[in-house]
This record gives C-alpha cells, sequence and structure tokens, in this order.
C-alpha cells in the first residue's frame, strides 16, 4: 500500500526519537514504516552498530503533521515499537509540544560556565528552563549574576560547604522537579548517596582533557607538564571523580600544527593566559553537551561510554 505523504507545507513539529536495543533484522524498516504510515517523513537518521557487540543504536529527526499524528498516538507507536523489539532504551521528543527540560545549575566562585549558561538560555541557544541556581559561593547583590537572575526571577540558593557538611539533603529539596542537574565549575563532589537518591542524569564541565589531569587544579597541572594541547571534558557524573561517561571533548593546540580552534596554546602562554583559554573552551564544551543531551544525541554505550550523535 502506498503512504502519502502531505505536503512540505503541512509537515512541521520537529521531532527526536532515540533507541538503543540488541541488534536484529528490519529494525529501520519497522521504524520508518511507523512513520511513514502516520504521514510524517525523515529528515535524518544516524545508526550505529558496534562490531561485535549486538546492539543497535538510532536517532531519528522527523516532522510530522499534529491533526494526523497526536502526540498521545505518538507515544503509543513507538512504545509498542520499543517493546515489539525489546529496547533497553527509547525516548521520543516533540520540542516544540512539550516544555523545555527543567534543570537545576551548581555552581561554585567562577562565573564564566554560569554567566555563559545564563546567557544562552536568555538568547534562546539552551532548550531548557533553569529553575534555580544552587552555590556554595555567596555572591554579592551587585554583581553580574545577581543582578541577572534578579532580573529574570530566577532563584539562587547560597548554601555554605564544609569538609563534614556538603548540604546535600537540602540540595535534594531544590532539585527534585529537575529533569537533570548541570554543574558549572561546582568545586565539590557529590556523594553515592546523594547520586542514587536524585537518580537522574547530572552533567559536569571539567577543564581538562580527561582522563588526563584528573582532579583539582588541572590547568596548572597540565602547565606544569608542559603540555602542547589542552581541553575542556563535558561528562556524566558517578561516584568516582572525574571518571564518567564522556558526552563532549573540545581541544586547543600549539600554533603551527593543526589549527582546530581559533585559540592556541604555546610556550609564551604563562599560566594566566593558559586558564583564560581554558575558561572558553570549557564553556563551549558545556553549552554543546547540553544542547545534545537535550536533543536526543546521547545514549549510554557498553559500561562507561556513549553513542553522540
Amino acid at each position: 500500500m502506498r503512504n502519502e505523504l502531505p505536503e512540505k507545507s503541512e509537515l512541521k513539529n520537529p521531532s527526536n526519537f532515540g533507541i538503543y536495543k540488541k541488534d536484529e533484522l528490519g529494525i529501520v524498516a519497522k521504524l520508518s514504516e511507523c512513520i511513514a504510515s502516520r504521514g510524517g517523513n525523515i529528515l535524518s537518521a544516524d545508526i550505529f552498530v558496534p562490531q561485535n557487540k549486538q546492539v543497535f543504536y538510532s536517532r531519528s529527526e522527523f516532522v510530522f503533521d499534529p491533526a494526523r499524528w497526536p502526540r498521545v498516538q505518538m507515544e503509543e507507536d513507538f512504545l509498542k515499537l520499543s517493546k515489539m523489539f525489546n529496547a533497553m532504551k527509547s525516548v521520543v521528543r516533540v520540542p516544540a509540544l512539550e516544555p523545555k527540560y527543567k534543570i537545576a545549575v551548581l555552581a561554585s566562585k567562577q562565573d564564566h560556565c554560569l554567566a555563559d549558561l545564563l546567557h544562552g538560555w536568555q538568547d534562546g541557544r539552551l532548550p531548557v528552563d533553569i529553575t534555580c541556581i544552587i552555590s556554595n559561593h555567596d555572591r554579592g547583590p551587585n554583581t553580574h549574576v545577581i543582578r541577572f537572575l534578579e532580573r529574570h526571577g530566577i532563584p539562587y540558593h547560597y548554601l555554605h560547604t564544609t569538609k563534614g557538611n556538603k548540604r546535600e539533603a537540602e540540595i535534594l529539596d531544590l532539585v527534585q522537579d529537575t529533569d537533570f542537574i548541570v554543574l558549572a565549575r561546582y568545586m565539590q563532589v557529590l556523594s553515592g548517596n546523594f547520586l542514587n537518591s536524585y537518580g537522574k542524569d547530572i552533567i559536569n564541565i571539567h577543564h581538562g582533557l580527561l582522563p588526563s589531569f584528573k582532579g583539582g587544579n588541572p590547568s596548572k597541572q597540565a602547565f606544569d607538564a608542559g603540555v602542547k594541547l589542552i581541553g575542556a571534558t563535558s561528562h556524566f557524573v558517578t561516584e568516582e571523580l572525574d571518571a564518567g561517561a564522556i558526552i563532549e571533548q573540545m581541544v586547543i593546540i600549539l600554533l603551527f600544527t593543526i589549527a582546530i580552534n581559533v585559540e592556541s596554546v604555546s610556550h609564551r602562554d604563562n599560566l594566566q593566559s593558559f586558564v583564560q583559554k581554558s575558561e572558553n573552551l570549557e564553556k563551549q564544551c558545556l553549552t554543546k553537551a547540553i544542547k545534545s543531551y537535550c536533543e536526543l544525541r546521547v545514549l549510554p554505550y557498553e559500561e562507561n561510554k556513549t553513542v553522540v550523535f
């Protein structure tokens, strides 16, 4: 039977569907048939089947007419498809019809990643709603960040922490209604109890190219080691410090080699300029990781890896 597609002017509401399951024949055909039978049109499709792993990863972006394919029916169709193939994980999202992801941002003293996230949210570059900022640093009332938050009605919660009291119970109360948490240079280690109690994803930015230079002050570690390549890493948070699955990495390399970024690092850099270049990279890396996550581009792979479409 021939499936009639609507005219392009009728197709709207770009949507994403991600699936992770055991590999078998017919998955792509069934997925395409499901979308086309409801009058949808696939714009892009990414597929990854690791060699000798017998698992299947896919992300499809498609448009549809909600008059022909109501959102509730779409959920039922994809749930049926997922059950048919015993999917380990599947998610469908229609950004135009659904609330944005709600996030809490945890930050310490440094402002660069936090300020960049706030401006990205204000400009619409980040598909999230920021419910609150939580910090172990008491910012003054006339600081740029506090003035921005007051203008936009975003609560700021200052929780003084000590080695013996990380204020995790209070943080949990503040983040219960969020979809995930972002650590924008939050310089406290979250405990396993906190991670288990929260039970959702937490994305961190590390100012170093993991797995090198883990822990505190990675920029100084890298500078003292005389590296010719510095980077930033966005990763999921686990109980082990700086060991979660990597989502995004960006680098700056020595001038006169391969030009990956506009900026470069060389033997002429002092620690201050080295750190400044690293901070610029951190902002880009964290923003890209959040966008990829919200667009269903990030899928779990093996024990501690990710597939990022």
